[in-house]
């Protein structure tokens, strides 16, 4: 799967472990961000733009759900035919609330004939994560 790059997200500049380290099992992947995280040093302007974009995507309750639906999905992804039934709003609905989760960089998708697939992206969960995890 072709992952997408988004220019929200902000950059890995750090060391991705687990793919390569045996002592890891291959399903973990860790990410240790240094230098970022609110108790470590106050964020640079862009830092704090671009970590505000996925923020702001997440403080909507139809987004937020979407996500952990997402993220908790049995095979690591959904089928948007999944999701739509789950909300009582129409499908342009639907589609501008991914539409936000794909461009803060949160979700990835691919078209399989008529149906768009989703799933979470692993490294941009992770980065919000070591942003608000207090040392």
């Amino acid at each position: 799967m072709e992952q997408t790059v988004h220019p929200a997200v902000p950059r890995l500049t750090s060391s991705v472990v687990g793919m390569t380290n045996p002592s890891v099992p291959p399903d973990v992947v860790s990410v240790s961000v240094d230098g970022v995280g609110l108790t470590v040093a106050p964020l640079p302007a862009s830092s704090a733009t671009e970590f505000a974009a996925m923020f702001k995507a997440l403080g909507d309750p139809v987004r937020l759900r979407l996500l952990s639906m997402i993220a908790s999905a049995a095979d690591g992804e959904i089928c948007v035919c999944d999701l739509s039934s789950a909300f009582h709003l129409t499908g342009p609905t639907i589609s501008h609330h991914l539409r936000i989760l794909r461009e803060a960089g949160l979700v990835d998708s691919d078209r399989r004939g008529t149906w768009v697939y989703y799933r979470a992206v692993p490294a941009t969960l992770i980065l919000l994560a070591g942003l608000l995890h207090a040392t």
